[in-house]
């Protein structure tokens, strides 16, 4: 009689854990624990900073190899990945192709830029 009233206290627990973790409750809480839906400050870039972006931006379109972009606007960072294939400095626009399509960006926008081998 005591064995299967530890196995019913463990199936109870296993629900309980398991109901738990499906909530929509805990997530919320996590999320205003960690304050991912804050927008975040813009990143205070000094003149070194935008001089090796700019080096790396003009490496990449030499090379044709694939960098990862990361842009700053209204608080939010967004990671691009794909190739760049210009940039126009009279309109400020630089147009990268990902997996998908061409696109572009602003290049104040951007706060960094990696290239992958």
């Amino acid at each position: 009689m005591g064995i299967k009233k530890q196995l019913r206290g463990m199936e109870n627990h296993r629900k309980l854990k398991w109901q738990g973790m499906l909530l929509n409750e805990p997530v919320k809480m996590r999320r205003e624990e960690v304050g991912e839906d804050k927008p975040m400050p813009q990143p205070k870039l000094d003149v070194y900073d935008l001089q090796l972006i700019q080096e790396e931006l003009k490496l990449a379109l030499k090379r044709r190899c694939n960098v990862i972009i990361h842009t700053w606007k209204d608080g939010k960072v967004t990671r691009h990945y794909g190739t760049i294939l210009s940039i126009d400095q009279t309109a400020n626009i630089l147009t990268y192709a990902d997996p998908f399509k061409d696109r572009t960006l602003n290049p104040a926008e951007i706060v960094s830029v990696n290239i992958v081998d």
